[in-house]
């Protein structure tokens, strides 16, 4: 039954390969925790001045990947972000339109889209941050 999971998120999860070969080019590292792609920038590599970027994120999930600042970041944030996994496996390629449906939702309801969406606020309740 897994792979139908890994299937039913996989749009997301292409999205997020994507992403993890930039981070990859610029020197990031990979490593598969609980069936989940890990990709983790070398921490001065997110901050470099000079580089052009900086990313306003510590952590961000796409499907099966999960994309950071940091190792120590993505220790830090696992079970969070292994959530926001799970509910890619539960809405597949619905789940960033519901995602970001969710945040306006709260947003014009005047409260935090990101802090208060339901998709965070379950995700906190599991994984802490």
């Amino acid at each position: 039954m897994r792979w139908v999971r890994v299937l039913w998120a996989s749009p997301n999860s292409l999205i997020g390969l994507l992403l993890a070969g930039l981070f990859l080019l610029a020197g990031a590292q990979w490593r598969r925790v609980d069936g989940v792609l890990e990709v983790a920038l070398k921490h001065r590599a997110a901050a470099r001045p000079g580089v052009g970027w900086r990313l306003p994120f510590t952590a961000i999930t796409f499907g099966h990947v999960v994309l950071g600042v940091s190792a120590r970041e993505l220790d830090h944030l696992r079970a969070h972000e292994h959530t926001h996994v799970r509910q890619y496996e539960r809405w597949g390629p619905l789940f960033l339109p519901a995602y970001l449906l969710a945040g306006a939702w709260q947003w014009t309801c005047g409260r935090r889209a990101y802090r208060d969406n339901p998709f965070e606020v379950a995700a906190r309740r599991v994984g802490g941050c």
